[in-house]
């Protein structure tokens, strides 16, 4: 079958290659396509406009200073730096706090309709660890609206899109340069190959390795598991982010996002006794301390016999008035009354922790978002470097536009003076063929939908919120016999329309995830930021000085301690007085006043 199907094997040829139709990827290909006489073409595991990018509904960060004057790139960078609990990488938090508002800025220019302040200025809401009110924002559908504005960009331009198609592999050429993908068609099953000067992975991430998640059903961790079977390294993988507030009633909606705005629009956190608990918790940031604080906090609530009637705490944000809640969130409002039966404009909701972002990803350049293999690029949620231990809100549509658009750049410059496009060999496309067949011809295998579930299971019960020595290491010897048990998937019917083929293929992404994730978690034997081991459960100066690296030797995972880039002089002494920059500058104008 996989001979007679290479013999017609339908090929494209672009000088470069974005897997990904989200924020970064729609970004990055149209800073590529800019470029007259460049080719770029677009695949998409889903519809295009239809990405995990809409999930972040909250705002874009970035230090326009609108409502407050004193805030800069440099109170962005401390901010970020912080929340990551330093072990980002600073050059790439210096890049992007720096190139954050232009990129917004930009953005409007392409037609982007954000909230006004009463003088036209772009709104701007507060957000959790942020210094300052530093979120630009469109009620709650933030991301929504950055989908919108790069989808219609990126149509006016020459670029190719090909929709729901599954990439299933990446070819090196020679040199161990990338040369293209092989991939096949969600609908008919029907390969198809790419071939390419370089590809940029914009991925996103994988939630989908937990059963209570805000991600949907695309994101489990297609690119960061390409990547690494071909030799990329990936970093930080052990960095789960749960966000605080996911819905919890009824089950059908477990896990779907109630986005931090509502907490940046004045919502209060209360456990089942009427308290407000962040007051203990954080007496100073409340319910706007960092994600993984306020994510700890409810948890131990909950643990501690305080928790709501279905696991979680109540939010309410009554207070506010029901004009200004439906003005201001109006998706939670309509999300909340259509699947839950709850009007919150009258009433607090039940909220608790969701597994929601992935701070680890493919390791990158600051300046290209060059990967260790040449020309392959990466940008947004499946690169890493930027959020270090715990990311900020906000922080991820501004991460979309800022190294969406320099892998773009970091392409072209790659592509330049490379007049062809490498062959793949013949051999190589139909070994993977007869690969991606295979669970046709195996008879009496494994449901690909169980092993996921089997996952999830692991992933939630020995690689959540929570984590010892003992949970870790039990959860990484399950899932080594599930990936075992996972060499027989099998399913039935054809390659038209087959979504059990296509789970074959996502459960194969995410246990190769998975490993990595508990290999990185046992490496790190402390708590920061999102990693929190009850065994090690103060933060170690010792292990702030590395990232954990892993990447294949062999067929063996490779785990490496890498040291975390050190910061120079200049920005090293924005930390010194304990303040962000902007709260000190204040400070000393109203003292010489």
């Amino acid at each position: 079958m996989a001979a007679q199907e290479l013999a017609t094997l339908e090929s494209h040829q672009y000088d470069v290659l974005v897997i990904g139709s989200g924020g970064a990827g729609l970004r990055a290909a149209v800073q590529a396509a800019a470029v007259p006489g460049v080719s770029v073409g677009i695949i998409g595991k889903s519809l295009l406009g239809k990405a995990h990018t809409v999930m972040a509904e909250g705002g874009v960060a970035a230090s326009l200073g609108n409502l407050d004057q004193w805030d800069g790139w440099e109170t962005h960078f401390y901010d970020t730096m912080r929340s990551g609990h330093f072990i980002n990488n600073y050059r790439i938090v210096e890049v992007f706090a720096k190139e954050a508002a232009e990129r917004v800025l930009e953005l409007e220019e392409w037609g982007a309709v954000f909230d006004r302040t009463p003088d036209g200025k772009i709104m701007q809401r507060p957000f959790g660890a942020h210094t300052f009110r530093r979120l630009a924002h469109i009620g709650d559908r933030t991301g929504m609206e950055l989908l919108r504005t790069l989808q219609y960009k990126a149509i006016s331009q020459n670029i190719d899109v090909f929709q729901e198609v599954t990439v299933t592999k990446l070819f090196r050429d020679e040199n161990g340069a990338v040369s293209g993908a092989l991939a096949y068609y969600r609908a008919t099953g029907k390969f198809v190959l790419f071939r390419a000067k370089a590809v940029v992975l914009a991925t996103g991430g994988w939630g989908k390795l937990y059963k209570v998640t805000s991600n949907s059903w695309e994101s489990t961790g297609d690119g960061a598991a390409l990547a690494f079977r071909i030799g990329a390294e990936l970093m930080d993988m052990e960095m789960v982010q749960f966000h605080p507030t996911g819905m919890v009633w009824p089950p059908g909606v477990r896990g779907l996002l109630v986005t931090e705005g509502v907490r940046g629009e004045g919502g209060l956190l209360y456990n089942s006794e009427g308290e407000r608990f962040m007051l203990t918790y954080d007496p100073e940031r409340k319910e706007l301390s960092s994600r993984d604080v306020v994510a700890r906090s409810i948890y131990k609530e909950v643990q501690a016999g305080r928790g709501t009637p279905h696991g979680g705490a109540w939010l309410d944000i009554t207070h506010r008035g029901p004009e200004f809640i439906k003005r201001k969130l109006p998706g939670m409002y309509e999300q909340y009354l259509t699947l839950a039966d709850v009007d919150i404009t009258k009433e607090k909701f039940e909220v608790a922790p969701t597994c929601h972002y992935t701070m680890g990803g493919v390791r990158v350049e600051p300046e290209t978002c060059a990967t260790n293999i040449p020309g392959l690029f990466a940008a947004g949620e499946v690169a890493c470097g930027l959020h270090g231990a715990n990311r900020l809100g906000g922080n991820s549509l501004a991460d979309l536009l800022v190294f969406g658009r320099r892998a773009g750049d970091g392409a072209l410059a790659y592509i330049q003076g490379r007049d062809d496009v490498a062959d793949v060999p013949g051999s190589e496309i139909e070994a993977e063929m007869q690969r991606v067949l295979r669970p046709f011809s195996i008879s009496q295998g494994e449901n690909p939908y169980q092993i996921h579930e089997d996952l999830q299971e692991i992933m939630s019960n020995h690689a959540g919120i929570v984590r010892d020595q003992g949970m870790l290491e039990e959860g990484l010897a399950k899932l080594l016999e599930l990936k075992e048990r996972a060499q027989n998937m099998a399913i039935t019917g054809s390659q038209v329309y087959n979504p059990g083929w296509h789970a074959v293929f996502d459960v194969q992404s995410m246990l190769t995830i998975a490993e990595l994730i508990f290999r990185g978690a046992l490496a790190r034997k402390e708590s920061r930021g999102a990693h929190w081991r009850t065994d090690y459960p103060d933060e170690l100066p010792e292990m702030g000085q590395w990232n954990f690296v892993q990447d294949l030797d062999g067929d063996a995972v490779r785990v490496r301690e890498v040291a975390v880039p050190v910061m120079p002089q200049e920005l090293a002494q924005l930390f010194e007085r304990g303040m962000a920059p902007g709260v000190y500058a204040s400070q000393q104008q109203a003292k010489e006043k």
